[in-house]
Parts: C-alpha cells; structure tokens; sequence
C-alpha cells in the first residue's frame, strides 16, 4: 500500500494482506471498466473488493482518541450487520438499541477477543446496501504477518497507527485498491498520484 498527500508519497510502501481469495469488483466511488469474466465481490466470498472508496471512520478498542476523522468505540454492543436481509446490512450499529424482531441473524462483533479490530479504519464499500455484494470492508490489525483475510485489507499495528494518526476527514481521504492492470485507469481519474 502506498499512502499519498499532495502528490507525494507520506510514508514507506506498507505491506498489506487481502483476502483468502484475492480481489472481486466491488462498489464505491466511481465505475471503473472491467472485463466481463472478471469476478464480482460478493458477501462470504473471501474477496477484497476491487475500486476506489471513502474511508469513513476510525475504530478501535481505546475509548478515546485524538484522530481527526469521525471515531467509533468499540464496545462489546458495537456489530456489523453481514446479514443482507437484514434493514441494517453493511452498517455499524449498537445491537442493544434493536428490537427482538429487529435483530440480525448475522453480524460481526466490533470489539473481538482477539488484537483484528484494536485499531481500523471503516473502508465505504457498497454504501446503498445492494444485498449479497459484501459487507462490513475494513482495514484493520493483521492477525499475523502473512494470514490473508476474509475480504478486508490488513497490516502490522504500527502501520495502522501511522496511517490513523494522518487521515483528515477535511481532506475526504479515499482507498484505491485495484491490481496492477488496472492501474491505467487510476492515472487517468487522478493524473497527480506517483504510479509509476
């Protein structure tokens, strides 16, 4: 991953990890051309979605934080709604604010027993909630150097603490994640990013 201000790298490249299965087209920001026979990302599939994104908050198990972004706390009510027949699917909510009725069959717990969630950064993936095409994308703690992930993007917590510390909600901070080939593309929508 590569982090870039003004047209300028701010940091080293960081090693990441993507999904188990690789890269699917995802839904975010803008549409970029894709093949036909080129996967789509879908709920479960183990796919890190492919496009360009918002990033939309910061998470962590601290309760407080100094960020310049919007922070949620993760409490041990804190879910994301993975369950797409559910109203509140792909959203971050507080399970003990729902209804019986209301609550999903399927979600994942913010605040987890293990370090994953301790600090991450919300990734806006699928935004409209079109059902079944992936939820709850984030970049977060890796859970070892070389695990792939369920379908987000991760890295060592120092990296994750220097990446947190220098988003600005006031500069609308996004995440182009494509592969190499698609590269082409991203020069054209933002012809001042050192991609070469």
């Amino acid at each position: 991953m590569s982090c870039i201000e003004g047209g300028k790298k701010v940091f080293e490249d960081i090693q990441v990890n993507i999904g188990t299965n690789g890269l699917g087209w995802g839904i975010g920001l803008t549409e970029l051309k894709q093949k036909e026979n080129e996967p789509l990302k879908y709920e479960g599939d183990k796919k890190a979605p492919i496009g360009v994104f918002t990033l939309d908050s910061i998470f962590g198990y601290e309760k407080e934080h100094n960020f310049k972004m919007p922070y949620l706390y993760a409490t041990k009510e804190l879910i994301c709604v993975d369950d797409s027949k559910s109203k509140y699917y792909n959203q971050i909510i507080n399970i003990e604010s729902l209804g019986e009725k209301e609550k999903p069959n399927s979600f994942e717990d913010m605040k987890r027993d293990d370090n994953q969630y301790a600090l991450g950064i919300v990734v806006g993936h699928n935004k409209n909630q079109i059902k079944q095409r992936g939820s709850c994308i984030f970049i977060h703690v890796q859970k070892s150097e070389n695990a792939s992930t369920a379908g987000c993007t991760a890295m060592s917590m120092q990296n994750i603490k220097k990446i947190v510390n220098w988003l600005d909600e006031s500069k609308n901070p996004i995440l182009i994640q494509v592969p190499k080939e698609k590269l082409e593309q991203i020069k054209k929508l933002y012809p001042e990013l050192p991609l070469d």
